[in-house]
């Protein structure tokens, strides 16, 4: 079995990586009849083809920046940020891979039986974030100072601009997408939770995934809706955010480190899955246990550095991901004062 810790030790640019990895797994699938590490492949092909093939950005970016300007001239009280990313390779490799862990692990402990592939491939199906946008707001204080008021104001602020934003972005070119429930990481079940917010309007509910009013057990809150481009045929995921829920995501309890290590007890379990009983299932918890000990200080990858795995300078997109586009607003008062 390969992995895409095989590949990162020779001074190659994410791009070669890219190559070399997709090619050789989808060599390997083809020998060895794996359909799995074939999907597996594509979802790599993609990767590549978003980071080579990349001047539809400039439209898609172009398109997002015109609810920012938007938003502008609607919301003169706000002050709020626009980012987008495309997906790190050790962030989608690690996805992939735990999503395929976590749902045979939960499948086999449920119906003491393993998952056909049609089942692991219809939910691997619903990766869509390689491409992803962040919206995140704030209220500044000079006009509310009062920070429970302050809070009510930005959530519904929050809510009014997830609301307004599929109409909009589908003017532009985009088809929104309906929500697809299946639990985190793959986990059941399958149906949408029970909440909704009253401030999210009927019409809009079917696309959202509303962390907010269905928080997970580590707190994160954020709403989650995905779109199709049907310019650049790729799909996107918009995230938004108060820039309380974001600081709390990115450096709080529920930021991806700490959402790493508490995935590690989980998916350790393997007692509960011997070895060779599934083929699936050993491959990819062999891919995630790789990934999770990677020392990122001893990487030789292009334009990657790092200390420790704290301390990163990532200047190719390998661990945080390659940016598209950072906007910054101020708020009219705080526009004045500049």
């Amino acid at each position: 079995m390969i992995s895409l810790n095989d590949y990162l030790y020779n001074g190659d640019t994410v791009i070669k990586i890219l190559h070399n990895y997709t090619t050789d797994l989808r060599t390997e699938a083809k020998k060895n009849g794996n359909l799995i590490d074939s999907m597996h492949s594509n979802l790599l092909l993609q990767m590549t083809e978003i980071l080579e093939h990349n001047d539809f950005l400039t439209s898609q970016a172009q398109r997002m920046r015109e609810f920012y300007k938007y938003m502008t001239e609607t919301y003169p009280d706000l002050a709020f940020t626009f980012k987008g990313r495309i997906k790190s390779l050790i962030r989608a490799e690690a996805k992939f891979n735990g999503q395929i862990v976590s749902y045979i692990y939960d499948y086999h402990r449920k119906n003491r039986e393993y998952p056909s592939v049609a089942q692991i491939k219809e939910r691997l199906s619903g990766m869509k974030d390689l491409i992803a946008y962040r919206i995140i707001i704030a209220m500044p204080k000079c006009h509310e100072k009062d920070e429970g008021e302050r809070r009510k104001k930005e959530l519904a602020y929050l809510y009014d601009i997830a609301n307004k934003l599929p109409a909009f972005l589908e003017d532009r070119g985009f088809d929104v997408q309906p929500v697809q429930w299946a639990g985190r990481d793959g986990k059941e079940p399958q149906e949408a939770p029970e909440k909704q917010s009253t401030l999210l309007d009927e019409e809009v509910r079917p696309y959202y995934k509303d962390y907010i009013a269905n928080a997970g057990p580590s707190g994160y809150q954020s709403l989650h809706v995905t779109f199709y481009d049907n310019i650049s045929r790729s799909y996107i995921e918009v995230q938004l955010r108060t820039y309380e829920m974001d600081v709390f995501a990115e450096i709080g309890p529920a930021n991806h480190l700490g959402y790493e290590d508490r995935q590690k007890e989980e998916r350790a379990r393997r007692d509960e899955i011997p070895v060779g009983e599934c083929q699936y299932f050993d491959d990819a918890y062999e891919r995630v246990a790789k990934l999770q000990s990677l020392k990122l200080n001893e990487l030789d990858v292009n334009m990657f550095a790092a200390v420790n795995n704290s301390l990163i300078n990532d200047g190719c997109g390998l661990f945080r991901g390659r940016l598209i586009m950072p906007y910054e607003h101020l708020s009219r008062f705080q526009n004045d004062l500049i």
